[in-house]
């Protein structure tokens, strides 16, 4: 018997987590006639849900050994969260998938044909649509994955999700960059591995809202860049030239003027700006310089990317 480990983050998700579970049944159904040498185990990860997700979890594992449970002792996010999926996880391949049903569970047989049959490490689902979602979300999206593929070395896929099935080698391999300041998306696509990419069309929730907002979702991009990307650094770097090039010519002017002309004292209004433009941008240098900094102290600290408070 081979064995396919699911991984389901979950925060907040009490009423997703029991027509979740149905969806997969029938899926494992068909699973059980065409692969009926196929097991699951599901790993549920609460990250630090606080309302009855728990509960929920528990009431599917009294029902059904299968199912398995992290449970974490605050909100560390999602990215820990499947950190800790995977880490937990035994089986022979992983996929992971998020319990709001906007990754279709139809489509696991396809992504798993596709490791098991046709030699792919992983198998992986991006939305050719962002049909319900917010413009302004679907614009920022867009433009986050076209700069990224332009000021990273890794590739970004548009419209990537978290929806993905590995094999145990590549869930390893995954599992050996802990560091602590994640971008799974970005991991997947560092660690490499023989992918095939499945399309499908956006999928609404099943129930409730989604748990991102736009800023936590631009937060999550600036980690992203800052994770992938030197790009920032290097955009400092040049920026410093061409700020001590204009700083040298207009110095140049200044003194030319005042010998031809006298007057040393007009002006003064642009000097004032100038002096203000200066120090906004060296501001803004020694933040960028200073985010990198940050996040390499966070690093050097070595904290647990989680810490669970209840696992079974």
């Amino acid at each position: 018997m081979s064995l396919l480990s699911v991984v389901v983050p979950c925060y907040n998700e009490e009423e997703a987590i029991p027509l979740y579970y149905s969806a997969m049944t029938e899926v494992m159904e068909r699973f059980g006639r065409e692969y009926p040498d196929l097991d699951f185990e599901f790993v549920f990860v609460d990250d630090g849900s606080s309302d009855g997700t728990m509960k929920a979890i528990r009431d599917l594992r009294q029902k059904d050994e299968r199912v398995h449970f992290v449970s974490f002792s605050r909100n560390f996010g999602k990215e820990a969260a499947l950190f800790a999926g995977l880490s937990r996880s035994k089986g022979d391949m992983v996929v992971c998938m998020d319990v709001d049903l906007q990754d279709p569970p139809d489509l696991l047989v396809d992504m798993y044909r596709a490791v098991a049959e046709e030699g792919y490490d992983s198998a992986a689902t991006r939305r050719v649509t962002r049909a319900g979602e917010p413009r302004i979300r679907s614009f920022f999206a867009r433009m986050f994955y076209r700069l990224m593929n332009r000021i990273s070395d890794t590739e970004f896929v548009d419209g990537a999700r978290d929806y993905r099935i590995m094999t145990r080698r590549m869930v390893d391999a995954v599992l050996e960059l802990g560091e602590n300041n994640r971008f799974t998306k970005g991991i997947y696509s560092w660690v490499g591995f023989k992918t095939k990419w499945l399309e499908f069309e956006n999928v609404e929730r099943i129930v409730g809202e989604s748990k991102w907002s736009f800023f936590g979702l631009l937060r999550y991009s600036f980690e992203a860049i800052l994770g992938f990307s030197t790009a920032p650094l290097s955009f400092v770097i040049s920026l410093g030239f061409v700020v001590t090039a204009f700083a040298f010519i207009l110095i140049v002017f200044i003194v030319i003027r005042t010998l031809l002309f006298g007057d040393p004292t007009s002006g003064w209004p642009s000097m004032i700006c100038i002096v203000v433009f200066f120090s906004g941008t060296q501001l803004l240098c020694t933040g960028i310089v200073g985010a990198y900094l940050g996040k390499t102290y966070l690093e050097t600290k070595n904290r647990p990317i989680f810490i669970a408070r209840e696992e079974e």
